[in-house]
């Protein structure tokens, strides 16, 4: 609290007529850097993760995550708890959304599991894809490395549907959009291996080339049903680099 460009203690202090007082708030809590806002309301939080960064936290990283930075920006600002909501690799850049309550998490959430949201990537894959269009379809599990692969042994793993549309052509590599249908763990970089055109840069999947040091994939479009009842759809564009590398 100031009077006239002088701070005040006491808050019985006189004022005059004519006298200026001013009352200094606490300057916003700055977004965490990495991430970028797209779009916040009292239901929820949309952001852009970049790649390189965990949703959550796992046992060798518990600080260096999106759920922490956002927790940590949300109580800076005097607000509530947040909630995961789905996730994306640590390698995959794009949109995730987290919700303000419980009751709003498990509605988001019901409609993940009933595979309602719209979930669309683009990525930048190893060799020339022919088809203008198609449908990936199999099972996958994760074996003793975590890894998940295609499964040969279709009783043992769960089914991955993914659609996908050429969206531009390279010497060499090709630029694609891929919906979810299911949106399994690992889905499109698994399927994409097993098609014989790894994401660029992936080389836990057999990628050889690495121009751009990522994975090249990333969540480019997201659509649900909001908690007020609206379908919202946000969107944010693939890398340039995807392009050029």
């Amino acid at each position: 609290m100031r009077v006239n460009g002088v701070v005040v203690c006491r808050g019985d202090a006189s004022v005059g007529p004519d006298d200026r007082v001013e009352l200094d708030s606490p300057a916003p809590a700055a977004f965490p850097a990495p991430l970028r806002l797209v779009h916040e309301d009292e239901h929820l939080l949309v952001v852009d993760k970049p790649p390189g960064l965990l949703t959550i936290a796992t046992e060798t990283e518990r600080e260096r995550t999106v759920y922490r930075l956002l927790g940590d920006w949300m109580r800076a600002r005097g607000g509530r708890r947040i909630f995961v909501v789905h996730r994306l690799d640590r390698e995959t850049s794009g949109l995730l959304v987290f919700a303000k309550s419980v009751a709003v998490k498990r509605a988001l959430q019901a409609q993940f599991e009933a595979r309602m949201p719209e979930r669309v990537y683009v990525a930048r894959v190893e060799g020339v894809v022919t088809e203008p269009e198609g449908m990936l379809t199999g099972y996958l599990v994760e074996d003793r490395t975590l890894r998940i692969r295609a499964a040969r042994d279709t009783r043992r793993g769960k089914e991955a549907i993914t659609r996908y549309r050429v969206l531009e052509r390279y010497r060499g590599a090709t630029l694609l959009e891929l919906a979810l249908v299911t949106g399994r763990r690992g889905q499109i970089r698994a399927q994409l291996a097993a098609l014989g055109h790894p994401i660029v840069g992936d080389r836990t999947y057999g990628s050889r080339r690495d121009p751009l040091r990522r994975v090249c994939l990333h969540a480019a479009r997201l659509g649900f049903v909001h908690p007020s009842g609206r379908r919202v759809v946000f969107e944010s564009p693939p890398p340039s680099s995807f392009r050029r590398a």
